[in-house]
């Protein structure tokens, strides 16, 4: 048996000891699975994963302590004590919750960022710096007054 193969079957047995203690302590509080799963709003079968201590139906490492705070809190344990026993059955290469890597922006993605970008401080600056349009004077003519013929006195026949 390798290095390896001998560090899984202790990390199997190790979570599976962690696993029935979660178990036990949610059995010894008179927990159902199921009122945890839903007071947790984790899906039964997690919950079924996280007391099972499987390392093949655990979650993602980025989401255990999170699922093990919550589910410390409903059933009445200390968070930080499940968590450290967490990290002392599976060490601190396992249990060290690394964020995940950014992938590098694409090429095309930022050439094409890089020229929206130029073009809007190209349009910026030919708004601020270029000369004013220089436009026609105003020029107001006065239009001849109409003459209008005197409002005669008496109306007109036939009315």
């Amino acid at each position: 048996m390798s290095a390896r193969e001998e560090r899984e079957a202790e990390l199997a047995a190790g979570a599976g000891i962690f696993g029935r203690w979660l178990l036990q302590e949610r059995e010894l509080r008179g927990l159902g699975r199921d009122e945890v799963a839903r007071r947790t709003r984790l899906a039964p079968g997690m919950i079924e994963a996280l007391e099972s201590g499987d390392p093949e139906r655990m979650p993602p490492k980025a989401y255990v302590f999170g699922y093990l705070r919550t589910y410390a809190g409903i059933v009445g344990l200390d968070a930080d004590d499940v968590v450290l026993r967490w990290q002392e059955v599976v060490g601190p290469e396992e249990s060290s919750a690394v964020a995940p890597r950014r992938r590098p922006p694409r090429k095309a993605a930022t050439l094409i960022a890089v020229a929206v970008a130029l073009v809007a401080l190209v349009a910026l600056a030919v708004a601020l710096f270029a000369p004013p349009r220089q436009r026609a004077p105003l020029q107001l003519r006065k239009l001849p007054s109409a003459e209008r013929a005197p409002y005669p006195s008496e109306p007109p026949p036939g009315r």
